[in-house]
């Protein structure tokens, strides 16, 4: 029997293979980043002084061009002084994997350099809450908004219109208009992320809630349901799944409006943090700050995706573990039947 393709036109892959891809995913750019950082003839541009000899303005630990290495060293050794050493390395903006992996660690218990700066769990805590307002807010409004549009060509020709208008706007823009009216604070970052995430989400709400089978309407006003049960009881359980998906996507999105957020009105959050270890020249930290954004989100969604999966397990024809567990735990236990010599007093 022939072994199976890995490239096989819309067929899923089995457990195995999938979970080797999802492996490879994050192991192949690792292993380029690798490549770049430890093998010295593939890029390293620069020469890391060891020691300076008689180049005057030559330091140790000092980044030099190769070419202005190469030139001074060859000067001085011309000049029969002692030439420098060094090793090739990379610039200081582009750290090796090992070197942003300790700082992973130490960015957690390095303390601020200035007084009043926040450490970088503070940082993070910030950014998440102004995530979890924003696309809350943002949920709670756009999501009716959207629904109600999906299913009502008359209120979709009200509102879509508008919305298709301002969502190719800018958020950004937004932003001093945001701290005329809300301040300096979290509220005018909380409305860049409603504003980034609002427009679009009415839309692609609207757009899943039209793809409900028309046969199910049919048959519900068949049975005599209204406009409301329709909605209701109809469109919303038909569409909930891909809904729930689409917020999934939705979030990340929201994600991506974070920077842009933080830098209206005072700095602040995970942002602030990134633009002072910039500046100090800490780019080990610089790049540990942005994978942990990445683990947060991707952490995040895998949750959210396993939990879509308990919640609608009927869309993969598989039971759901959460609901194996509940009735497990929590069913009613079965009434044991009457003895025989109650069975018999009875009669």
């Amino acid at each position: 029997m022939p072994r199976e393709s890995w490239l096989t036109v819309l067929r899923p892959l089995s457990p195995r293979r999938a979970g080797v891809l999802w492996v490879a995913s994050f192991l192949l750019p690792l292993f380029v980043w690798s490549a770049f950082s430890y093998v010295p003839f593939l890029w390293h541009p620069l020469v890391k002084v060891e020691t300076p000899g008689d180049v005057a303005w030559f330091k140790e630990g000092q980044l030099i061009p190769r070419e202005d290495f190469a030139r001074e060293a060859e000067k001085v050794t011309a000049a029969g002084g002692r030439g420098p050493t060094g090793h090739r390395a990379n610039p200081i903006f582009l750290p090796a994997p090992h070197e942003v992996g300790r700082a992973l660690y130490t960015a957690f218990t390095t303390k601020p350099v200035l007084r009043g700066d926040a450490w970088l769990h503070e940082s993070l805590w910030l950014s998440i809450q102004t995530i979890f307002w924003g696309f809350l807010i943002s949920s709670a409004i756009g999501v009716p908004l959207g629904i109600l549009g999906g299913s009502f060509a008359a209120l979709a020709r009200v509102t879509e219109p508008l919305v298709d208008f301002v969502r190719y706007m800018p958020a950004p823009a937004f932003g001093a208009l945001m701290v005329a009216i809300f301040g300096i604070y979290q509220q005018p970052k909380i409305a860049i992320i409603f504003i980034g995430t609002f427009f679009q989400q009415v839309l692609v709400i609207a757009n899943t809630v039209r793809k409900v089978d028309p046969c199910l309407i049919e048959a519900a006003q068949t049975l005599g349901a209204k406009k409301r049960n329709l909605v209701w009881n109809v469109i919303v359980p038909a569409s909930l799944p891909d809904l729930y998906n689409d917020l999934r996507i939705l979030l990340g999105w929201a994600w991506t409006y974070l920077i842009v957020a933080e830098v209206v009105g005072i700095s602040s959050g995970i942002t602030f943090f990134i633009n002072q270890q910039a500046k100090y020249r800490n780019f080990d930290n610089v790049y540990a700050t942005i994978l942990i954004i990445g683990f947060i989100g991707l952490a995040t969604d895998q949750v959210l995706a396993w939990l879509g999966r308990q919640l609608f397990a009927w869309r993969t024809l598989q039971p759901s573990a959460l609901r194996l567990w509940w009735r497990k735990r929590f069913a009613a236990k079965p009434i044991p039947l009457a003895t025989g010599g109650q069975q018999g007093g009875a009669s």
